[in-house]
């Protein structure tokens, strides 16, 4: 009989690799995926398959099928619009405080400047799975930045949403890879010369871009 932390390891093993998959679009809106496929893949059992299913569909990224198995379920256009309005209210709030309170440190500068170069290097290689999670990084530092811990809680229980759609947004738009680099770029230097009113307007287009894409 398999051990109770093994099972329970086995369970986040399996919530781990479909969220991840879903986040990603390698199981995009809409596609049906089973216990026994997941069970396969990872080489567990179907029970923790199951719970991690039961968890996923608590998070509202799978629709529970019955015996078929589990829907992805698809990001709606006005869910997309709600998470992408509410991270702009958020970060653009928090730029503000941070230049109001005497600019960007030396710390998130470096963080930032980092990112930049980061992303530049998985732009070179191709690699969007990393230059996505770099983008995570570079706004949920200028949120943290902040020191509002409130705006920090709801911006993380954003993430994953925010990475479905920037995922979603440069698999179908390669295209804007250098676009957000350049977009960085410019905010960052906004931010640098304290210009609040600057850094909103260039995060409004910025995240306009994920609107076109859906």
């Amino acid at each position: 009989m398999p051990s109770i932390s093994g099972s329970r390891s086995a369970a986040e093993t399996a919530y781990q690799h479909v969220k991840q998959a879903i986040i990603t679009g390698r199981l995009p809106g809409g596609r049906l995926v089973t216990e026994s496929e997941i069970s396969e893949e990872l080489g567990i059992s179907r029970t923790p398959a199951h719970e991690a299913f039961l968890r996923l569909s608590g998070e509202r990224l799978l629709d529970l099928a019955g015996r078929r198995g589990a829907v992805v379920t698809p990001i709606a256009p006005r869910e997309a619009q709600d998470v992408l309005e509410m991270r702009q209210v958020l970060e653009g709030e928090a730029a503000r405080r941070v230049v109001a309170e005497g600019g960007p440190s030396d710390d998130l500068v470096r963080t930032l400047t980092q990112c930049l170069e980061e992303q530049q290097v998985h732009l070179d290689a191709a690699d969007l799975e990393a230059f996505v999670a770099v983008d995570e990084i570079f706004h949920s530092a200028v949120v943290r930045a902040s020191g509002n811990a409130i705006a920090v809680h709801f911006f993380t229980l954003l993430r994953d949403r925010q990475q479905r759609l920037r995922h979603q947004l440069l698999t179908t738009r390669p295209q804007h890879l250098p676009v957000v680099v350049e977009d960085h770029r410019e905010l960052l230097g906004r931010l640098s010369a304290g210009d609040a009113a600057g850094y909103v307007a260039v995060l409004a287009d910025h995240v306009a871009r994920h609107q076109g894409a859906m």
